[in-house]
């Protein structure tokens, strides 16, 4: 059978554990998951692409031999077409972000009718979780225990400051 390629696409400012099951998850099912750190230089990230692709291979570094963590920018298409990836992966946590990765799936559709977009919902326990949630949080001086890795809870220490 031929392989199947999958590309995880996100900003993962920062990475959560969220992000991290659905990675879990997509490897059991294709043979290869690409995590596709997005690079916008019209966006400010908290932590640079440098350092998102560093924390992501750190965290990924013992998991599935078929995980692999790169970056990309403009079209996610072009991106995939590049890659022979066949499938995109997308996390949809509520209504709101069904909305809109529909309309993401059919324009890709559309620009790349052989690429198939996959919905998978996270884990009860991360239905909720968000990066800008996470960063919003910690910079407020609350605990984000359990919702990033370790590594991800103290490069936000390195790099935020904390309203008391």
């Amino acid at each position: 059978m031929p392989k199947t390629t999958a590309i995880y696409p996100g900003s993962f400012d920062p990475v959560t554990n969220g992000h991290l099951d659905i990675i879990q998850r997509g490897a059991r099912l294709f043979d290869e998951v690409i995590v596709a750190v997005l690079v916008n230089s019209e966006k400010a990230p908290l932590f640079t692409s440098e350092e998102r692709v560093e924390m992501m291979r750190a965290i990924l570094k013992d998991s599935s031999p078929g995980v692999r963590v790169d970056t990309f920018n403009g079209l996610l298409v072009t991106y995939a077409q590049k890659q022979e990836a066949q499938v995109i992966v997308r996390g949809i946590r509520a209504v709101s972000d069904y909305e809109y990765e529909l309309q993401m799936a059919l324009m890709n559709r559309r620009l790349a009718p052989g690429i198939e977009t996959v919905f998978m919902m996270p884990s009860e326990a991360y239905s909720y979780l968000s990066s800008r949630l996470v960063r919003e949080v910690f910079r407020l001086g609350g605990s984000v225990e359990g919702l990033v890795p370790p590594l991800v809870e103290q490069r936000l220490r390195t790099k935020m400051p904390r309203k008391s």
